[in-house]
């Protein structure tokens, strides 16, 4: 429950599901690292957070999918 409050708060929680990234990467015939949901979560996060950036400049409060 601690962790679902963090990532509700804005928190570093995990923005992917890691069945689907290793289903994805499994698919292609390769491997997947132990640590790659991690990083692909970050990914997300940082993309996200420019998205939401680029919202905010055009003055708008919802951000759509052309500012990713």
């Amino acid at each position: 429950m601690a962790k679902a409050k963090k990532a509700a708060k804005g928190g570093a929680g995990n923005l992917v599901v890691a069945s689907k990234v290793k289903d994805v990467v499994r698919g292609a015939g390769v491997r997947a690292a132990g640590d790659l949901t991690d990083a692909v979560s970050a990914a997300v996060g940082g993309m996200l957070k420019k998205a939401i950036e680029r919202c905010k400049a055009n003055g708008r409060g919802t951000v759509r999918p052309q500012d990713l």
